[in-house]
């Protein structure tokens, strides 16, 4: 199927980054691309199966990224794998702290990309928005994202690289060790840092669309969910997507997360312009897949993400039509409604918070639950629709057309 816009140009999903010193990254892997990696290197079917399995659980369970600190593995091979492996992190560009305890951290790859994470911690949760690409494609006119280029797919290494470093950062991977045999110490009981914050929810809502990025997404959040690892319930991570909808049944099927919908407005007008994909795929086709969507039920309601635009959609009758289009399709749903996220150069306004009130009223007085959501983070532009790196690169006609600018606003002053 041809994705329209600007995509990664791999042929093929990237897996493993590519090293300089020659060794193989074995982040993001699962445990049977582990074992394969390890067959490669010249271990036997049996000893590979094995050592895939410790391996697997240091990498993703417990946090090291060090052999020597596997102990259930024999001092004399643990050279052999720091020769031929490495389990690496993303590079931290630049950490930031909000003053409400909102963290973003600016992420580089090993081909020099920048992409952004965020952490949002609350009294009950903590919650990782992950990016998906460097950049996007869709445009939507509201997003400061959208105002990126499309560089590249992030693989599944630096999708779940996101989640290991901000357990890193939390300090929540488990203490002790795994060759104590002693009754009285829980080796994997976990021992948190004074900051109070575990990380217990996963968003893919940071830079780019997730569904365009379908493969490496998937398998990333495989490795995440995986009981041996990782471990976090499927119950406990949403997928947010734009509209791609040849891909929403498969991501019910083949991921079973929960699922989140950029929605934004209830009119094709309106939609068409602020989020442009609704021209390929318009509201009714989208709210027919949602109501397709496998496993969608009153327990796990789909979210309708709406974020709240000056005269825009924010009038009393998109608030019943909104109502009114959940109710034509059937849709286990709630709507969260964003107060709009101010960036420079935006285009649009947030609506007042009375007006955002008696939205939200209208759509809970029909019985929908519609919260609005706090801003976080804005103060370090890491809410919603604010993130942006330096990564987008201009074009040599670009290049040029701001150096003539420059060479005649020079002229002009002088």
């Amino acid at each position: 199927m041809q994705i329209p816009g600007h995509i990664d140009p791999l042929p093929v999903p990237r897996a493993i980054t590519p090293r300089e010193d020659g060794r193989v990254d074995l982040l993001g892997l699962s445990r049977e691309q582990i074992r394969a990696e390890l067959e490669g290197a010249g271990l036997d079917g049996k000893q590979a199966k094995l050592r895939a399995k410790q391996i697997f659980h240091w990498l993703y369970h417990r946090g090291v990224t060090d052999f020597d600190a596997m102990t259930d593995i024999a001092k004399a091979q643990r050279p052999f794998f720091a020769q031929r492996f490495v389990i690496g992190r993303p590079q931290v560009v630049e950490a930031q702290v909000s003053s409400d305890g909102t963290r973003k951290w600016l992420l580089r790859s090993d081909d020099g990309q920048d992409y952004e994470m965020v952490f949002i911690p609350d009294a009950d949760r903590g919650t990782l928005c992950v990016s998906s690409q460097v950049g996007c494609t869709l445009n939507c006119r509201f997003c400061h994202t959208g105002t990126m280029r499309l560089v590249r797919n992030l693989t599944p290494g630096e999708i779940v690289g996101q989640v290991m470093l901000a357990r890193d950062a939390l300090g929540e991977w488990p203490r002790g060790s795994m060759a104590s045999t002693t009754d009285d110490e829980d080796d994997d009981a976990p021992q948190y840092t004074t900051d109070g914050r575990m990380l217990t929810n996963i968003v893919m809502m940071g830079m780019g669309e997730p569904l365009y990025n379908f493969d490496n997404v998937r398998d990333a959040l495989k490795v995440v969910m995986d009981g041996d690892g990782l471990a976090l319930s499927k119950r406990r991570i949403t997928l947010s997507t734009s509209g791609v909808v040849p891909m929403m049944a498969r991501a019910g099927d083949e991921i079973g997360v929960n699922l989140a919908v950029s929605l934004h407005a209830v009119t094709k007008e309106i939609r068409d312009e602020i989020v442009p994909i609704n021209r390929k795929y318009g509201i009714e086709e989208l709210l027919s897949a949602c109501a397709a969507y496998p496993g969608a039920n009153n327990a796990r309601r789909i979210t309708f993400e709406y974020v709240m635009l000056k005269d825009k959609n924010d009038s009393d009758d998109d608030a019943r039509e909104l109502v009114r289009l959940i109710r034509q399709y059937k849709l286990p749903a709630k709507v969260n409604l964003i107060p709009f996220n101010p960036w420079p150069g935006a285009i649009y306004e947030c609506s007042s918070p009375e007006r955002v009130k008696r939205f939200s009223d209208i759509i809970f007085e029909a019985g929908i639950s519609a919260p609005v959501r706090t801003p976080r983070g804005r103060d370090i532009a890491a809410a919603c629709g604010q993130l942006k790196t330096q990564a987008s690169k201009m074009s040599r006609a670009e290049l040029d057309r701001l150096a003539d600018e420059k060479m005649a606003a020079l002229a002009t002053s002088g």
